[in-house]
């Protein structure tokens, strides 16, 4: 193909402008170079968050934003383990006052079944203002201006940053009041609203008022709210308010730290319950409205959510106490100071791990954690099995942080089965002896990256009732030597199989090999791995596991009816308390008897008597030899082979501080503090253009298009002779 020399110095031309953009500038930069160094934290989500209406939410990624926004009465300590709780929008932690049925007085110590009522009396801190809103802009003559709109005040409305005019109020009682009834209203079906029915008085009956309303439009319900009265619930002035448990409760205090129990202003419900408002996606449930450290400035789930500082927001200092090793670890180096610390807040949308992987590694996330593909990269396992940083990643300065969560994941022996299960000594020793051969430490190192720590009862690490060292492990499973838990040997085990019954995994009355079924849920090649290595675990006692895989639906079928014999299932806390893994082995809580949470069906009269008192006691030394003797009745029977507690592994850059796991927590992005001046040389120094290929190509281009030029003069030459 012949050039025309036009084309030819076009050609040229390209070349010299793109080898001019050469410089020393980063040019895979994603952000506009105005916020190089500005204060804002970087981070990405990976589905949007379906619900930000606090009554309605209940999921990680929605927590990950309301807790910046919404503000709680309560909320736990930053750095104390056990948890604490410690005020936030109250002025202190409330205590219950306790009541007979007659409305007499009665003493803390009292019995509980004398209580009849506790009363908690929440004061919150006067001049905390609501962040900046659409829904309390007031016109000249002090009326609200945005909550009577028609069709034609809502052209060109189609989002809320398109109002003009803003306003905001002080927070009063009146508005946590509101949000209590708001939990029973049938029509914002709320997931906590069965569990305050049985705890609020006069909850249930205002849920049932209620329902009449469903099929009314929003405005009607929302006036309906506002005026409907809830036996236990009452402002007693413009900063108090009182609720009013049945009974006595003492986890109704970790309620009062959930978003659930977060202030709602009548306004916004009244602004967004206009016509015309859902059809533009400007819903609560889109534009939270809070009195929190943040506010979200933007909410575009196909491209990216933005939290930005709260002008009005009251204030609040860093904590200024720790655990003892804090002193020396520098998270307690800006004790003290007023927060939040970051300006702004963008999370990106990433569906795919591998893009938002390299965009941490390249410095453009300020924290990251880290998926099962890129593990290897980031973590390695030392000699003494922990987890450590690879060379690459401390090169970079990056930093690792791990932290017990307060979950488990357990196997269970279903304990109405004739086999596994009951009181008998033959099913308990049997069930002990797969305890110790099911090595959970092989488990979680080849099936969860070594992210967990082996349980030896079904409470976790900065839960209260956890023992640690000698004191804490499980006698009939672990030894302690050497400063440590060492497993029991597959001898001891054997040996328990015979005391059972089966020696060698035959049956001695039946003369039959034992065969156990075990109820999975599998769908892919990584599930049939695991499931391999399961059943080898039972194969080194003779024990024939049958893997009966199905659905999820059909697994929960299975599990009600109490049609298995063995399976794994797990449980993430709702709140910080013993209380709330040992309901799980109580009685009463029977799955097939109860449809409670005692999946494994695990009764034992002292268990469940020593649960009954436990429950309702105040943390202490009693109540600690109580969960004691309970996590030993429960370590005797067996009924779950405890499994493993898992461990919460991210990375943050050297820039970021204060970035201390905290897993009850959700609000602790007000903690962290950016560097933006190193963030900003970092990048430039790990993104440098890698030029030579366009060097090569530019000489390339020139090694074609110098002949080219030189046929085309030559060619008009001879033209023009």
């Amino acid at each position: 193909m012949w050039l025309s020399e036009k084309m030819v110095w076009w050609l040229l031309g390209l070349l010299a402008l793109a080898l001019t953009g050469c410089g020393e500038g980063t040019w895979n930069h994603p952000y506009p170079s105005a916020d190089a160094t500005s204060n804002t934290y970087y981070s990405s989500f990976s589905e949007r968050p379906k619900h930000l209406d606090p009554a309605r939410s209940y999921s990680a990624n929605e927590y990950a934003f309301l807790a910046q926004i919404y503000e709680p009465p309560l909320q736990y300590h930053f750095l104390l383990r056990p948890y604490q709780l410690v005020p936030l929008a109250a002025a202190e932690v409330p205590r219950p006052a306790y009541f007979d049925a007659s409305g007499a007085p009665l003493p803390d110590d009292v019995s509980p079944q004398a209580i009849d009522r506790s009363d908690y009396v929440i004061r919150i801190q006067p001049g905390i203002r609501f962040q900046p809103h659409p829904a309390f802009a007031r016109d000249e003559a002090g009326d609200y201006r945005y909550h009577a709109l028609g069709p034609a005040d809502l052209d060109g409305i189609n989002q809320l940053s398109d109002f003009d005019q803003v306003g905001t109020r002080e927070l009063t009682a009146e508005d946590y009041v509101y949000q209590i009834r708001r939990l029973a209203a049938p029509w914002l079906h709320s997931p906590i609203s069965g569990v305050m029915r049985r705890h609020i008085r006069g909850f249930g009956e205002l849920a049932d008022a209620l329902s009449d309303l469903q099929s009314a439009d929003e405005l009607a319900r929302i006036q309906a709210l506002r005026a409907a009265s809830l036996q236990g619930v009452e402002v007693l002035d413009r900063y108090s308010f009182k609720i009013t448990v049945e009974g006595k409760y003492p986890q109704f205090s970790y309620w009062l730290a959930m978003p659930f129990f977060a202030p709602l202003p009548w306004e916004a419900d009244v602004f967004y319950a206009q016509p015309g408002m859902t059809e533009r996606n400007i819903v609560l449930d889109w534009y939270p409205v809070g009195t929190g450290p943040h506010m979200l400035s933007e909410n575009n789930p196909n491209l990216r959510m933005i939290l930005e500082r709260n002008p009005n927001f009251h204030g609040e200092r860093y904590p200024t106490r720790g655990m003892p090793q804090d002193a020396e670890s520098g998270i307690l180096a800006d004790a003290g100071k007023p927060i939040p610390f970051i300006d702004r807040a963008i999370y990106s949308l990433e569906k795919e791990n591998i893009p938002r992987w390299n965009k941490f590694l390249q410095g453009y996330y300020d924290s990251s954690g880290i998926s099962s593909d890129a593990f290897d990269q980031a973590v390695q396992i030392d000699a003494q099995g922990e987890a450590i940083l690879t060379d690459d990643m401390r090169e970079k300065g990056i930093e690792l942080l791990t932290a017990v969560q307060p979950s488990i994941f357990y196997m269970g022996f279903n304990m109405l089965d004739p086999v596994v299960g009951g009181d008998s000594q033959r099913a308990r020793l049997l069930r002990r002896a797969i305890s110790i051969a099911m090595d959970y430490e092989e488990f979680i190192s080849i099936f969860a990256n070594g992210r967990g720590l082996v349980a030896q009862g079904p409470i976790p690490p900065g839960i209260f009732g956890h023992r640690e060292g000698e004191a804490g492990i499980n006698p009939f499973v672990y030894e302690w030597r050497n400063g440590r838990p060492v497993r029991r040997s597959l001898d001891e085990a054997r040996t328990l199989m015979e005391q059972a019954g089966y020696p060698g995994g035959m049956d001695r009355e039946t003369g039959r090999a034992l065969s156990i079924n075990y109820e999975a849920v599998a769908t892919g090649p990584d599930d049939r791995a695991r499931l391999n290595w399961i059943r080898k675990q039972f194969a080194k006692l003779g024990i024939e596991l049958v893997i009966r895989s199905t659905d999820y639906n059909r697994f929960q079928e299975k599990i009600r009816n109490g049609t298995g014999q063995v399976f794994m299932w797990g449980w993430n806390a709702d709140y910080p308390d013993p209380e709330n893994f040992l309901f799980l082995l109580y009685g009463p809580n029977g799955k097939v008897e109860h449809q409670g949470e005692n999946a494994s069906n695990y009764a034992n009269p002292e268990f469940d008597r020593l649960f009954d008192a436990m429950k309702f006691m105040e943390d202490g030394p009693q109540r600690q030899a109580i969960l004691d003797r309970m996590v030993e009745i429960a370590r005797t029977d067996a009924p779950w082979l405890w499994g493993f507690f898992p461990k919460a592994f991210s990375l943050h850059h050297q820039w970021l501080h204060n970035a201390h796991p905290n897993e009850m927590a959700n609000n602790t992005l007000k903690y962290r503090r950016l560097d933006p001046g190193r963030r900003a040389e970092l990048r430039k120094e790990w993104n440098v253009p890698i030029l030579w290929p366009i060097w090569a190509l530019g000489g390339l281009i020139l090694l074609l298009v110098i002949p080219a030029l030189w046929m085309v003069r030559r060619r008009e030459r001879s033209t023009a002779l």
